[in-house]
């Protein structure tokens, strides 16, 4: 099988100049994670075969929320009205051939740790004919009969934290672990939530600044003996993990199969999944879903 046979030919796309804003909500309004940036004389809709459009950029989920925290002071003080695109797309992309075999397409996505390539037609000819991504991929492995086990391809690393922390806090930790998503727990070490960039990148920047989100909670006092409260007066409060988590959380046991892990991840449209087994014990991603398809 090859590429050309999983990719998905209908391509949403932007100009490198359209506002960061412009491709946060494409993202929201069509649950998708990525937008190819390309070249075309002009651009009238969103969404194309797009054979003429050549790709010149990438922009992520992860790079909303990594690459304006990374900017200089000047452009995170912009509104994100006001910030091209172009600023926060990882450029020149890895692209790949409609005859690569999918071995191939995974070996790509895992070097060069991306989710997704545009595909064009040649070296010669870099027109774009469609996307793979690792969901593409994923579907193809749900689909298979592969014995492993999520045990066999699971990570035993991941990183959790409390449905109360501060989202500033979940940020530092998926920072300074190096994770591309942490485990919600209540006080019994249960999980009940996951927070991954796409959380954050769709959460977080709810203000024209692109700060951190809030909420307003009202603050209310007892007005009688019976107990019944009144509203007094409205406080804004940072938000915490529970605010911004997906849930309710998939989890499968040690004796799960990575295909029914697979499964789950396409049929749910997730990218992780806890494993339990009385306790967390570790996490199956789609990473380890990629690498399983290569060493098969």
């Amino acid at each position: 099988m090859k590429v050309k046979d999983i990719m998905s030919t209908s391509v949403y796309v932007i100009e490198a100049d359209e506002p960061v804003s412009y491709a946060r909500n494409l993202m929201m309004k069509h649950a998708i994670s990525r937008l190819v940036i390309v070249k075309k004389p002009q651009l009238e809709v969103s969404t194309s075969r797009s054979a003429e459009m050549i790709p010149i950029g990438v922009v992520t989920k992860t790079d909303l929320t990594h690459r304006l925290d990374q900017a200089e002071p000047k452009w995170r003080r912009r509104p994100i009205d006001n910030i091209p695109v172009q600023i926060v797309m990882t450029p020149d992309p890895v692209t790949i051939y409609p005859d690569a075999t999918l071995k191939q397409a995974a070996e790509n996505l895992i070097e060069n740790e991306i989710s997704g390539m545009p595909v064009v037609k040649s070296e010669s000819d870099p027109g774009m004919v469609g996307i793979l991504t690792k969901l593409d991929l994923i579907r193809y492995y749900s689909n298979s009969e592969d014995p492993a086990n999520v045990k066999d391809i699971m990570e035993d690393y991941f990183i959790t934290v409390h449905r109360h922390h501060s989202i500033s806090h979940v940020i530092h930790e998926m920072k300074s672990n190096e994770v591309e998503r942490v485990i919600v727990v209540d006080d019994k070490n249960d999980p009940v939530g996951i927070i991954t960039h796409t959380n954050l990148a769709l959460g977080r920047m709810l203000n024209q600044e692109g700060g951190l989100p809030s909420k307003d909670v009202k603050m209310a006092r007892k007005n009688r003996d019976g107990g019944e409260k009144i509203f007094r007066s409205v406080k804004e409060v940072s938000m915490v993990a529970e605010d911004i988590m997906s849930c309710p959380i998939f989890t499968l046991s040690e004796k799960s199969t990575a295909v029914e892990a697979a499964r789950i991840m396409v049929d749910k449209r997730i990218n992780g999944i806890p494993i339990v087994n009385d306790e967390i014990i570790g996490i199956v991603n789609a990473r380890n879903i990629i690498q399983a398809i290569i060493e098969r």
